[in-house]
């Protein structure tokens, strides 16, 4: 019987419990701070209207309860919580459990070293495997997507291919091994895409008072794209310096089939998937004002960008453009 511990009660929680519980030699635990509003009975949905059904084994919001004995610990958690779920579940940890996070860009490993030692048995993922909603929470999800392949990377952890295999069994969908921490934990989608977006709409305006919810996407302008093409150039220096391999992370401009920031600016409006997504703003009394405290800001600066920003630093790579957008944002959400 394989032990899993799910750390995190959001949407990512709740789609690991219901699919990882529906597996008959499974037994899974959620560590989670609202453990009253849980059933132990859990459905997932997915968008190929395959229902999954399972039962959790022990759901607890303290990490004594749902930690020891477990082989397997799944973070899915936002940037902000990780280092302190880590400092959490610590003393529980046995020495042959292997703790990984769904989310890896918002500093996993480089908080995993520090908390629990470089010998740690670590893996996370390059990508989310799934859109995951919560339906009706404790109870029910929606999964609204698969990928067609997602991509880890392991530290210290032996028999790394038959590790592989099971996560591909656990999640159904085929898994590949990446060569470093880094090609998981550095990235120039949200920390770059995200950041990026915000400084072009918002530097120079953060008292503005805006006349409607600006669309993310389906308002994306060549400013944006300049910008992230800039960041993306510095962020390659980075990558370059530290020998990640230019196949793991593909360049924004190749990402979105785009050559320049005008085709680029068209690709990111025409994405389907991208409609109708609003920006991070609240509405006020004459019109709409900057969101500071939304997670675009709060994750994607200080967890996100943050990485990038600091290694560049250390290795003495100079990056005018992601110093620019970094300094802006840690500034306006302090």
């Amino acid at each position: 019987m394989l032990k899993v511990c799910i750390c995190g009660g959001g949407a990512l929680g709740h789609v690991c419990a219901g699919v990882l519980s529906s597996e008959p030699n499974v037994s899974v635990n959620v560590l989670t701070g609202k453990p009253n509003l849980w059933n132990k009975d859990i459905e997932v949905f997915d968008c190929n209207s395959k229902t999954y059904s399972g039962r959790i084994n022990q759901i607890s919001n303290l990490a004594q309860d749902v930690i020891t004995n477990a082989d397997i610990v799944f973070l899915c958690l936002p940037g902000y919580a990780i280092e302190r779920e880590l400092e959490t579940i610590k003393p529980y940890l046995s020495e042959k459990t292997v703790i990984g996070s769904i989310v890896c860009s918002t500093g996993f490993f480089f908080f995993a070293h520090r908390i629990l030692g470089i010998e740690s048995k670590l893996f996370g993922f390059q990508r989310t495997p799934f859109i995951a909603r919560v339906k009706e929470y404790g109870k029910s999800a929606n999964l609204l997507g698969y990928k067609s392949e997602v991509a880890i990377a392991t530290e210290n952890i032996s028999g790394v291919e038959d590790f592989r295999k099971n996560v591909e069994t656990l999640w159904r969908t085929p898994v590949k091994l990446l060569n470093n921490f880094y090609e998981v934990s550095l990235t120039n989608s949200n920390p770059i895409l995200h950041t990026g977006r915000l400084y072009s709409m918002f530097f120079g305006l953060e008292d503005h008072v805006f006349d409607h919810n600006i669309m993310f996407y389906d308002e994306w302008t060549d400013d944006a794209s300049e910008t992230i093409i800039k960041m993306d150039a510095e962020f390659f220096l980075l990558l370059d310096k530290l020998q990640v391999r230019n196949e793991a992370i593909p360049p924004l401009l190749s990402y979105y089939e785009s050559f320049d920031a005008k085709s680029l600016t068209q690709k990111i409006r025409s994405i389907k998937a991208f409609h109708g997504i609003t920006s991070p703003m609240v509405e006020a009394q004459n019109g709409w004002i900057v969101d500071f405290k939304n997670r675009y800001f709060t994750e994607d600066f200080p967890y996100g960008l943050k990485h990038i920003w600091e290694l560049s630093k250390h290795h003495g790579i100079d990056i005018p453009m992601i110093d620019k957008v970094y300094k802006w944002g840690m500034k306006v959400i302090k």
